[in-house]
């Protein structure tokens, strides 16, 4: 019987919890229903936990914290490169999940999946490799060194459009660093992570290193936020939300690293090779469905080529095949969730009424191998200024709005103004202006002919409203430390005690 026998017959996959390194039902005696994209049906059910189950998932962090503070940070760095092992020997099976619970397809999850493990080889390679330093103090008969700890308990609140991936950048240098984890993924896709936890216990980690709560951002989320003994909240998600994470957080002067909403611009010039161009513009934003955090949702065209330039693009976005997910050959999946479905759709109608025109899709895809799921039509907007609100607010979908430009100062203007500041792109082939503008777009990643790269060996985080702190890369590593300064006199006698030495 196949998965979708299953669910249409009513029988549907019960998931549990990982708290303690024990499987665990929800404190609530609730689970709620996740719903497959593509079909618009229940095909699992989720452990509703609540504020309870956080206290239980965080007291077990707490008393893991001594067990893995105290494993040598090599013996760290095999496991999670032990743990690395597993999840690449599992990969086809998490990416099947994956695309079940939330859309994305299987052509980039298969890829995905094997390639998340990367942080945790990373990571457990640089577990060892976290040095303190030596002070050449100003004080007679003193020695003066630093430390690098860990800070204990982290809570992890990931999105629902890469769940595995996401859980990496944040879990992998926590754990090299000597911290444990409650992670708290999004009620949409929490399937993958359940399935992921797993391996933990197989690769040798101490139980309640990692936990899993699952459920909704009010009734879990918000207790893990809040939480006492958690020592720094890693979020990502939306802006608002956010928002109200590092307001909260602030209440017990939690760390906090926040990954957040973009704008980015993908600025393509007159000497740019067309035919790449056009390939990035249309995987800046059509890929995922658009439900990218750095979609390249903004195309800047400088005007010279503006119009031959969308031509193209259209011509090649048209080709677009949607349907099944798990079809490899398909290249726009559907919508993962109902909320944000809608949100796309009433974008669409704030566009048109803002007196942009949609020269490609424009609404609701009613195409056969569309189905019943969630789907929406590639859809690109000309006619648009930077003031329009699809110009300035995050779509996260398959909504592409053309602005033209005349020259780099405009493309910079342009570029530069909205509140957020994750990533941008830029096509050309003067190295002059590469450099030029990677210098002055005021975002935390800059591509220069080519678009929606990332590597475990690279910084990843925004400028402006787009977030705080830096996930992989060297960097990474430090936003779950803390700086400890040792004095050891080795005087023989003590001065004068009124005087601060």
């Amino acid at each position: 019987m196949t998965n979708l026998e299953e669910t249409t017959m009513g029988n549907l996959k019960r998931y549990q919890m990982t708290i303690a390194g024990k499987k665990a039902d929800p404190a609530s005696g609730e689970w709620f229903e996740t719903a497959n994209p593509y079909t618009g049906k229940a095909w699992a059910e989720i452990p509703r936990g609540n504020a309870e189950d956080i206290d239980r998932a965080v007291k077990a962090a707490k008393a893991a914290a001594p067990v893995w503070r105290k494993t040598t940070p090599t013996q760290r760095g095999h496991l999670m490169r032990r743990l690395a092992d597993l999840m690449a020997a599992r990969a086809d099976d998490l990416a099947a999940t994956e695309v079940r619970d939330n859309g994305k397809l299987i052509a980039e999850m298969g890829l995905q999946t094997k390639y998340a493990p990367q942080w945790y080889h990373y990571f457990g390679g640089l577990a060892d490799k976290i040095e303190g330093a030596v002070i050449p103090i100003d004080k007679p008969d003193t020695f003066n060194f630093t430390r690098k700890e860990p800070l204990g308990v982290v809570g992890m609140i990931t999105p629902w459009n890469s769940p595995l991936m996401l859980t990496a950048w944040k879990l992998a240098p926590a754990l090299a660093a000597g911290n444990t984890a409650v992670i708290k993924p999004s009620e949409f896709t929490s399937a993958s992570v359940l399935e992921f936890v797993e391996l933990f216990k197989e690769a040798g980690f101490p139980d309640g290193v990692v936990n899993v709560v699952t459920g909704y951002g009010k009734e879990a989320g918000e207790a893990l936020i809040s939480h006492p003994d958690v020592a720094k909240i890693a979020f990502t998600g939306g802006s608002s939300t956010g928002r109200h994470v590092y307001s909260t957080a602030a209440q017990s002067f939690k760390k906090v690293s926040l990954e957040l909403g973009g704008k980015s611009p993908n600025i393509v010039f007159d000497d740019c090779n067309v035919e790449n161009a056009v390939k990035g513009v249309i995987s800046g934003i059509f890929a995922a469905t658009g439900q990218t955090c750095i979609a390249g949702s903004r195309l800047l065209v400088q005007k010279s080529i503006h119009n031959e330039f969308v031509d193209k693009l259209v011509a090649l976005a048209k080709t677009a095949k949607m349907g099944d997910p798990m079809d490899p050959d398909t290249q726009v999946g559907p919508v993962t969730t109902p909320p944000q479905y809608e949100k796309i759709l009433g974008y669409m109608d704030i566009a048109k009424g803002e007196g942009a025109e949609a020269v490609l899709g424009g609404g609701k895809a009613t195409r056969p191998e569309c189905g019943d799921g969630w789907f929406v039509e590639p859809t690109i907007f000309t006619g648009v200024n930077n003031q329009m609100r699809i110009a300035q607010e995050e779509v996260f979908g398959p909504v592409l709005s053309v602005i033209p430009f005349k020259d780099e100062e405009e493309a910079l203007a342009i570029g530069n103004d909205v509140v957020y500041g994750l990533a941008a792109g830029v096509w050309t082939e003067s190295i002059r202006r590469a450099f030029i503008m990677s210098q002055e777009l005021q975002a935390g990643t800059v591509w220069v002919n080519t678009y929606r790269a990332v590597s475990y060996m690279s910084p990843f985080g925004g400028y402006k409203q787009s977030g705080l702190g830096r996930e992989s890369g060297q960097a990474a590593i430090e936003e779950y430390l803390q700086t400890k300064s040792v004095w050891i006199s080795m005087a023989t006698e003590v001065p004068n005690p009124f005087v601060m030495r």
